[in-house]
Protein backbone atom coordinates (compact mmCIF):
# COMPACT_ATOMS: atom_id res chain seq x y z
CA UNK A 1 0.00 0.00 0.00
CA UNK A 2 1.21 3.66 -0.94
CA UNK A 3 1.77 5.91 1.80
CA UNK A 4 2.92 9.91 1.56
CA UNK A 5 5.00 10.28 5.20
CA UNK A 6 7.40 12.28 6.32
CA UNK A 7 9.39 12.35 9.95
CA UNK A 8 8.25 15.08 12.25
CA UNK A 9 10.81 17.20 13.57
CA UNK A 10 13.36 16.49 10.18
CA UNK A 11 12.74 19.14 7.68
CA UNK A 12 12.08 17.78 3.73
CA UNK A 13 12.02 13.85 5.40
CA UNK A 14 8.62 14.10 2.94
CA UNK A 15 8.66 10.67 1.31
CA UNK A 16 6.51 7.58 -1.14
CA UNK A 17 6.15 4.62 0.84
CA UNK A 18 5.27 1.63 -1.13
CA UNK A 19 4.52 -1.09 1.43
CA UNK A 20 3.25 0.74 3.90
CA UNK A 21 1.11 -1.19 6.53
CA UNK A 22 -2.83 -1.27 5.69
CA UNK A 23 -4.67 0.11 8.08
CA UNK A 24 -5.77 -2.03 11.46
CA UNK A 25 -9.73 -2.71 12.15
CA UNK A 26 -8.64 -0.78 15.75
CA UNK A 27 -8.98 2.73 13.65
CA UNK A 28 -12.05 2.26 12.99
CA UNK A 29 -14.93 0.36 11.37
CA UNK A 30 -15.33 2.00 7.95
CA UNK A 31 -12.65 0.76 5.51
CA UNK A 32 -11.85 3.60 2.95
CA UNK A 33 -10.48 3.58 -0.24
CA UNK A 34 -8.89 6.59 -1.12
CA UNK A 35 -9.74 8.80 -3.91
CA UNK A 36 -7.78 12.02 -3.23
CA UNK A 37 -5.89 14.57 -0.72
CA UNK A 38 -6.01 17.82 -0.79
CA UNK A 39 -2.48 19.47 0.41
CA UNK A 40 -2.37 22.79 2.25
CA UNK A 41 -0.28 24.89 4.14
CA UNK A 42 -0.11 22.78 7.25
CA UNK A 43 1.12 19.92 4.88
CA UNK A 44 3.98 22.29 3.90
CA UNK A 45 5.04 23.27 7.27
CA UNK A 46 5.23 20.20 8.91
CA UNK A 47 7.09 19.37 5.62
CA UNK A 48 9.65 21.99 6.83
CA UNK A 49 10.18 20.44 10.23
CA UNK A 50 7.55 23.23 12.30
CA UNK A 51 5.72 20.60 13.76
CA UNK A 52 3.83 17.44 13.29
CA UNK A 53 3.39 14.58 15.85
CA UNK A 54 3.77 10.51 15.20
CA UNK A 55 1.38 8.04 15.85
CA UNK A 56 1.64 6.07 18.71
CA UNK A 57 4.72 3.22 18.64
CA UNK A 58 5.57 5.37 14.77
CA UNK A 59 8.39 7.62 14.43
CA UNK A 60 6.68 8.79 10.44
CA UNK A 61 3.69 10.67 9.99
CA UNK A 62 1.21 9.66 7.10
CA UNK A 63 0.36 13.41 5.27
CA UNK A 64 -2.93 14.37 4.38
CA UNK A 65 -5.74 15.78 6.48
CA UNK A 66 -7.88 17.11 3.29
CA UNK A 67 -9.49 13.26 2.65
CA UNK A 68 -12.03 11.57 0.17
CA UNK A 69 -12.37 8.19 -0.32
CA UNK A 70 -14.77 5.73 -1.00
CA UNK A 71 -16.31 3.10 1.58
CA UNK A 72 -15.35 -0.07 0.91
CA UNK A 73 -16.87 -1.73 3.83
CA UNK A 74 -18.45 -0.87 7.42
CA UNK A 75 -18.57 -3.68 10.06
CA UNK A 76 -20.53 -1.22 12.01
CA UNK A 77 -23.76 -1.32 8.81
CA UNK A 78 -23.60 2.48 9.71
CA UNK A 79 -22.39 3.66 5.89
CA UNK A 80 -22.62 0.94 2.53
CA UNK A 81 -20.14 -0.20 0.31
CA UNK A 82 -19.79 2.82 -2.50
CA UNK A 83 -20.89 5.62 -0.42
CA UNK A 84 -18.32 8.69 -0.84
CA UNK A 85 -17.16 9.68 2.40
CA UNK A 86 -14.44 12.47 4.17
CA UNK A 87 -12.45 11.90 7.43
CA UNK A 88 -13.17 14.26 10.03
CA UNK A 89 -9.51 15.55 11.01
CA UNK A 90 -9.72 16.06 15.03
CA UNK A 91 -10.59 13.16 17.92
CA UNK A 92 -11.50 14.72 21.29
CA UNK A 93 -8.98 13.86 23.89
CA UNK A 94 -8.97 10.96 25.92
CA UNK A 95 -9.59 12.84 29.62
CA UNK A 96 -12.25 14.33 28.24
CA UNK A 97 -12.31 18.28 28.86
CA UNK A 98 -15.74 19.49 29.37
CA UNK A 99 -15.69 20.51 25.57
CA UNK A 100 -14.72 16.89 23.88
CA UNK A 101 -17.07 15.65 26.22
CA UNK A 102 -19.84 16.80 24.33
CA UNK A 103 -18.70 16.66 21.43
CA UNK A 104 -16.94 20.04 20.43
CA UNK A 105 -13.41 18.75 20.04
CA UNK A 106 -12.84 21.83 17.72
CA UNK A 107 -12.82 23.73 21.25
CA UNK A 108 -10.53 21.56 23.14
CA UNK A 109 -9.47 22.72 26.66
CA UNK A 110 -6.34 20.94 27.55
CA UNK A 111 -4.80 20.31 24.06
CA UNK A 112 -4.70 16.55 24.32
CA UNK A 113 -6.77 16.08 21.27
CA UNK A 114 -5.47 14.35 18.13
CA UNK A 115 -5.45 14.77 14.52
CA UNK A 116 -5.11 12.95 11.30
CA UNK A 117 -1.97 13.64 9.34
CA UNK A 118 -0.81 16.10 12.14
CA UNK A 119 -0.85 15.50 15.50
CA UNK A 120 -0.82 11.60 16.91
CA UNK A 121 -3.12 10.19 14.08
CA UNK A 122 -1.88 8.78 10.68
CA UNK A 123 -3.39 10.95 8.34
CA UNK A 124 -5.08 10.06 4.97
CA UNK A 125 -2.71 10.18 2.13
CA UNK A 126 -2.28 6.20 1.68
CA UNK A 127 -4.31 4.42 -0.67
CA UNK A 128 -6.57 2.71 2.22
CA UNK A 129 -7.46 4.13 5.87
CA UNK A 130 -10.02 3.61 8.45
CA UNK A 131 -12.38 5.86 10.47
CA UNK A 132 -15.14 5.08 12.73
CA UNK A 133 -18.37 5.90 11.61
CA UNK A 134 -18.70 9.10 13.97
CA UNK A 135 -15.99 10.64 12.46
CA UNK A 136 -17.22 10.26 8.83
CA UNK A 137 -19.06 12.31 7.21
CA UNK A 138 -20.98 10.99 3.70
CA UNK A 139 -20.70 13.13 0.82
CA UNK A 140 -23.54 13.72 -2.07
CA UNK A 141 -22.48 11.85 -4.94
CA UNK A 142 -21.86 15.03 -6.84
CA UNK A 143 -18.84 15.45 -4.92
CA UNK A 144 -17.34 12.76 -5.43
CA UNK A 145 -14.26 14.71 -7.04
CA UNK A 146 -14.10 17.49 -5.03
CA UNK A 147 -15.20 16.52 -1.42
CA UNK A 148 -11.35 16.98 -0.19
CA UNK A 149 -12.82 20.60 -0.56
CA UNK A 150 -15.00 19.80 2.49
CA UNK A 151 -11.83 20.01 5.56
CA UNK A 152 -11.28 23.44 4.35
CA UNK A 153 -15.30 24.32 4.22
CA UNK A 154 -15.52 22.96 7.83
CA UNK A 155 -13.57 25.45 9.04
CA UNK A 156 -15.24 28.65 7.45
CA UNK A 157 -18.85 26.66 8.00
CA UNK A 158 -17.86 27.34 12.00
CA UNK A 159 -16.83 30.13 11.69
CA UNK A 160 -20.13 31.56 10.13
CA UNK A 161 -21.79 29.77 13.09
CA UNK A 162 -19.76 31.74 16.01
CA UNK A 163 -20.10 34.71 13.64
CA UNK A 164 -24.06 34.45 13.68
CA UNK A 165 -24.30 33.66 17.20
CA UNK A 166 -22.20 36.93 18.40
CA UNK A 167 -24.34 38.47 15.74
CA UNK A 168 -27.52 37.49 17.80
CA UNK A 169 -26.35 39.67 20.62
CA UNK A 170 -28.49 42.35 19.83
CA UNK A 171 -30.46 43.53 16.39
CA UNK A 172 -28.37 42.91 13.39
CA UNK A 173 -29.20 43.23 10.14
CA UNK A 174 -25.29 42.34 8.22
CA UNK A 175 -25.06 43.59 4.79
CA UNK A 176 -21.24 43.44 3.46
CA UNK A 177 -18.71 41.01 4.23
CA UNK A 178 -14.81 41.82 3.32
CA UNK A 179 -12.53 38.37 2.91
CA UNK A 180 -9.22 39.66 3.40
CA UNK A 181 -6.98 36.65 1.39
CA UNK A 182 -8.17 34.37 -1.95
CA UNK A 183 -6.74 31.02 -0.75
CA UNK A 184 -8.83 28.36 -0.73
CA UNK A 185 -10.54 29.44 2.88
CA UNK A 186 -10.96 33.16 1.81
CA UNK A 187 -12.61 32.07 -1.53
CA UNK A 188 -14.83 29.19 0.62
CA UNK A 189 -15.86 31.89 3.12
CA UNK A 190 -16.59 34.11 0.20
CA UNK A 191 -18.91 31.53 -0.45
CA UNK A 192 -20.56 30.58 2.16
CA UNK A 193 -21.38 34.37 2.58
CA UNK A 194 -23.04 34.72 -1.34
CA UNK A 195 -25.22 31.82 -0.24
CA UNK A 196 -26.11 33.28 2.85
CA UNK A 197 -27.07 36.73 0.26
CA UNK A 198 -24.24 39.42 1.58
CA UNK A 199 -22.85 42.00 -0.30
CA UNK A 200 -19.13 40.63 -0.77
CA UNK A 201 -15.44 41.60 -0.87
CA UNK A 202 -12.37 39.69 -1.21
CA UNK A 203 -9.09 41.37 -0.56
CA UNK A 204 -5.84 39.49 -1.91
CA UNK A 205 -2.38 41.01 -2.93
CA UNK A 206 -2.18 39.92 -6.16
CA UNK A 207 -4.96 39.50 -8.86
CA UNK A 208 -3.02 36.68 -10.64
CA UNK A 209 -4.68 33.21 -11.82
CA UNK A 210 -8.14 32.47 -11.36
CA UNK A 211 -8.74 33.89 -8.02
CA UNK A 212 -10.25 37.51 -9.22
CA UNK A 213 -12.68 35.55 -11.98
CA UNK A 214 -13.99 32.81 -8.48
CA UNK A 215 -15.30 36.19 -6.65
CA UNK A 216 -16.63 38.10 -9.48
CA UNK A 217 -18.59 34.21 -10.00
CA UNK A 218 -20.11 34.57 -6.72
CA UNK A 219 -21.11 38.19 -7.19
CA UNK A 220 -18.53 39.39 -5.27
CA UNK A 221 -16.49 42.15 -6.04
CA UNK A 222 -12.02 41.49 -6.30
CA UNK A 223 -10.07 44.31 -4.35
CA UNK A 224 -6.08 44.29 -4.28
CA UNK A 225 -4.33 47.16 -2.01
CA UNK A 226 -4.73 47.50 1.53
CA UNK A 227 -7.49 46.97 3.73
CA UNK A 228 -7.26 50.77 4.52
CA UNK A 229 -7.12 51.67 0.83
CA UNK A 230 -11.02 50.55 0.37
CA UNK A 231 -11.88 53.09 2.29
CA UNK A 232 -15.10 52.11 3.92
CA UNK A 233 -16.51 49.62 6.68
CA UNK A 234 -18.10 46.19 6.78
CA UNK A 235 -20.48 44.67 9.02
CA UNK A 236 -18.46 41.46 8.95
CA UNK A 237 -14.67 40.77 8.22
CA UNK A 238 -13.15 36.79 8.14
CA UNK A 239 -9.04 38.02 8.04
CA UNK A 240 -7.93 34.26 6.18
CA UNK A 241 -4.20 35.30 5.64
CA UNK A 242 -3.05 35.26 9.05
CA UNK A 243 -0.40 38.27 7.78
CA UNK A 244 0.26 40.55 10.65
CA UNK A 245 -0.31 43.42 9.08
CA UNK A 246 -3.47 42.85 7.29
CA UNK A 247 -4.94 41.43 10.54
CA UNK A 248 -4.41 44.54 11.88
CA UNK A 249 -5.86 46.50 9.38
CA UNK A 250 -8.93 44.12 9.12
CA UNK A 251 -9.16 44.44 12.72
CA UNK A 252 -9.81 48.36 12.11
CA UNK A 253 -12.59 47.97 9.33
CA UNK A 254 -15.12 46.65 11.17
CA UNK A 255 -18.45 48.86 11.39
CA UNK A 256 -20.38 49.40 14.18
CA UNK A 257 -21.17 46.09 15.82
CA UNK A 258 -19.40 44.69 13.70
CA UNK A 259 -17.79 41.32 14.04
CA UNK A 260 -13.92 40.06 12.72
CA UNK A 261 -13.38 36.70 12.49
CA UNK A 262 -9.82 35.50 12.46
CA UNK A 263 -9.07 32.35 11.07
CA UNK A 264 -5.25 33.02 9.48
CA UNK A 265 -2.81 31.84 11.81
CA UNK A 266 0.56 34.49 12.32
CA UNK A 267 4.13 32.86 12.04
CA UNK A 268 5.08 35.04 15.12
CA UNK A 269 8.39 37.37 15.40
CA UNK A 270 7.64 40.44 13.35
CA UNK A 271 6.74 43.62 15.67
CA UNK A 272 4.61 46.85 13.98
CA UNK A 273 4.14 50.28 15.08
CA UNK A 274 0.63 50.37 15.83
CA UNK A 275 -1.81 52.04 18.27
CA UNK A 276 -3.35 50.22 20.57
CA UNK A 277 -5.64 52.75 22.15
CA UNK A 278 -6.98 54.07 19.13
CA UNK A 279 -8.01 50.39 18.02
CA UNK A 280 -9.24 49.76 21.56
CA UNK A 281 -11.15 52.71 21.71
CA UNK A 282 -13.00 52.02 18.37
CA UNK A 283 -13.47 48.15 19.50
CA UNK A 284 -15.15 49.41 23.24
CA UNK A 285 -17.04 52.44 21.24
CA UNK A 286 -18.32 51.11 18.61
CA UNK A 287 -19.66 46.78 20.44
CA UNK A 288 -17.00 45.34 17.69
CA UNK A 289 -15.70 41.77 18.37
CA UNK A 290 -12.98 40.30 17.56
CA UNK A 291 -12.42 36.52 17.91
CA UNK A 292 -10.24 33.62 16.09
CA UNK A 293 -11.54 30.15 15.08
CA UNK A 294 -9.76 27.05 13.98
CA UNK A 295 -10.91 23.24 13.61
CA UNK A 296 -14.21 22.34 13.42
CA UNK A 297 -16.85 19.46 15.08
CA UNK A 298 -18.81 17.64 13.68
CA UNK A 299 -21.89 19.71 13.17
CA UNK A 300 -19.32 21.79 11.33
CA UNK A 301 -18.65 19.11 8.63
CA UNK A 302 -22.34 18.85 8.20
CA UNK A 303 -22.90 22.41 7.63
CA UNK A 304 -20.25 22.26 5.15
CA UNK A 305 -21.48 19.02 3.29
CA UNK A 306 -24.26 20.56 3.09
CA UNK A 307 -22.84 24.13 1.68
CA UNK A 308 -20.93 22.26 -0.68
CA UNK A 309 -23.90 20.34 -1.95
CA UNK A 310 -25.67 23.64 -3.14
CA UNK A 311 -22.32 24.96 -4.45
CA UNK A 312 -21.81 25.03 -8.36
CA UNK A 313 -19.76 22.20 -8.93
CA UNK A 314 -18.17 24.07 -11.96
CA UNK A 315 -16.63 26.62 -9.70
CA UNK A 316 -15.82 24.27 -7.02
CA UNK A 317 -13.80 22.38 -10.03
CA UNK A 318 -11.76 26.09 -10.55
CA UNK A 319 -10.76 26.19 -7.46
CA UNK A 320 -8.89 22.72 -8.02
CA UNK A 321 -5.65 24.17 -10.10
CA UNK A 322 -3.82 21.51 -10.20
CA UNK A 323 -4.35 17.68 -9.69
CA UNK A 324 -1.48 15.30 -9.19
CA UNK A 325 -1.02 11.88 -9.56
CA UNK A 326 0.57 9.88 -6.66
CA UNK A 327 3.13 8.42 -9.16
CA UNK A 328 4.28 12.24 -9.87
CA UNK A 329 3.87 12.55 -5.64
CA UNK A 330 6.48 15.33 -5.15
CA UNK A 331 4.98 17.62 -7.54
CA UNK A 332 1.74 18.20 -5.28
CA UNK A 333 4.25 19.90 -2.92
CA UNK A 334 6.30 21.91 -4.43
CA UNK A 335 4.19 25.28 -4.71
CA UNK A 336 3.26 26.85 -8.24
CA UNK A 337 2.54 30.67 -8.72
CA UNK A 338 -0.84 30.27 -9.21
CA UNK A 339 -2.04 27.53 -7.16
CA UNK A 340 -5.36 27.79 -5.45
CA UNK A 341 -5.95 24.14 -4.22
CA UNK A 342 -3.61 21.20 -5.33
CA UNK A 343 -4.82 17.81 -5.07
CA UNK A 344 -3.21 14.16 -4.69
CA UNK A 345 -5.02 12.06 -6.86
CA UNK A 346 -4.84 8.52 -5.79
CA UNK A 347 -6.67 6.96 -9.05
CA UNK A 348 -5.17 8.30 -11.50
Amino acid sequence: MRAITVTPGTPHSVRLVEDFPEPDTAEGAVLVEAIAVGVCGTDHEIIRGEYGEPAPGSTDLVLGHESLGRVVEDSSGALSPGDVVAGIVRYPDPVPCTNCAVGEWDMCRNGQYTEHGIKGLQGFARDRWRIPPKFAVRLDPKLAELGMLLEPTSVVAKAWEHIERIGSRATWEPRTVLVAGAGPIGLLAALLAAQRGLEVHVLNRSANGEKPALVEALGGQFHTGTVHELGREFDIVLECTGAPPVVLDSMCQAAPNGIVCLTGVSSGGRTIDFDAGALNRALVLENNVVFGTVNANRRHWESAAEALAAADPAWLSRMITRRVPVSAWSEAYSPQADDIKVVLDFEQ
